[in-house]
């Protein structure tokens, strides 16, 4: 009996003293409690605010998508996704002023979208891909460490290709989306350029999860990321499976590239390590391998850049945000190892 009460007591590694649940729950109180007097005092600039960082959260939620498919299955964290990244939203710049897309309107300009939407995913997921086969193939036995640093070193590749790609200086990319309203909330519009955004991450998120339950792929995925070695027994090929993975994350960057450019209408070399550290800390907190946890840590992450950097009642301003996100990071390691949407499994299993 004795052995057994020592083997329980052991045996919760997920244990954490009340006084820290206490201090969690204290916090997010505190910031309800900010977030209800800032809607009080000004409820127009709340739901502005609150459909900027929908539209930037799904932005990331998208970049977040590619780097929980890869951790799923290979528990790599393929820093290199977010220099895929810049560069897709590179060839979108160069696509709309060499195509001179900011003359056309209508039909003509969706037509286009969708044309350079299929040509920069294609892009990004050849990138993508390419990579997994010249420099993590070979590295899939070798220690943890060894992989980790061969996609801090093809960051910094792509982040130099892109630098001599474009220059040092901001790509301006032609501001050619409509700026109509879809709907009002609380009298705020809701406009086009930021209704594309959402259009496009909820059927992706649907569409990707249909492919990973129901599919003969996303059945090879699962199995891959279960047991390698099993899966190969089962006649699953286990480097087509992971290439196909880094193929979808890769298309993810691309898609999420296009409407980043169109959105924001700039694009940097640095831009890809920007955002891509936003997206994984989104995938973290949201629990990553998951994949509507990481489109929930890029809303979480969306709405409190908006919120922090636009309203007025005792925010600490946007050279704080990074500082916020980053803290909040912690904070969900701390009390939540697994994340916002991730299941805690037995340590070894």
């Amino acid at each position: 009996m004795a052995t057994e009460q020592a083997r329980i007591r052991v045996g919760r590694p997920g244990y954490r003293p009340d006084v820290l649940t206490i201090i969690g729950l204290l916090l997010v109180i505190l910031f309800g409690f900010w977030l209800l007097v800032n809607f009080i005092k000004a409820p127009a600039d709340f739901y502005n605010l609150f459909l900027i960082g929908l539209t930037n959260g799904c932005i990331y939620g998208l970049v977040a998508i590619g780097y929980s498919l890869v951790y799923g299955i290979l528990e790599l964290i393929n820093f290199a996704h977010g220099d895929v990244f810049m560069l897709g939203g590179m060839l979108v710049a160069t696509m709309v002023t060499g195509w001179s897309l900011q003359n056309d309107s209508g039909v003509v300009l969706w037509l286009f979208i969708i044309l350079m939407l299929l040509i920069t995913m294609a892009f990004c997921a050849t990138i993508n891909t390419t990579i997994e086969i010249v420099a993590y193939r070979r590295l899939r036995n070798a220690p943890r460490l060894a992989p980790l640093i061969t996609a801090i070193g093809m960051s910094f590749i792509l982040q130099n290709i892109g630098l001599v790609w474009k220059g040092a200086r901001p790509t301006s990319v032609p501001d050619i989306l409509p700026n109509g309203t879809v709907f009002t909330i609380g009298g705020v519009p809701y406009t086009w350029n930021k209704f594309i955004v959402l259009l496009f991450t909820i059927p992706v998120l649907l569409a990707l999860m249909w492919l990973v339950q129901r599919t003969r792929h996303g059945k090879a995925m699962r199995a891959t990321a279960q047991d390698r070695e099993a899966a190969a027994m089962m006649g699953i090929s286990v480097n087509r499976t992971i290439s196909f993975t880094f193929f979808l994350a890769g298309c993810m960057a691309g898609a999420a590239a296009l409407l980043y450019a169109l959105y924001f209408t700039n694009i940097r070399y640095t831009e890809g390590f920007r955002v891509g550290l936003i997206a994984f800390t989104a995938a973290v907190l949201g629990g990553i391998g998951n994949l509507p946890g990481a489109v929930l840590g890029g809303l979480v992450i969306g709405f409190v850049q908006a919120f922090n950097e636009g309203l007025g009642w005792h925010a600490p301003g946007s050279d704080w945000t990074q500082s916020i996100v980053f803290s909040i990071l912690i904070l969900i390691l701390v009390f939540r190892p697994e994340g916002l949407l991730g299941e805690r499994t037995p340590e070894g299993a």
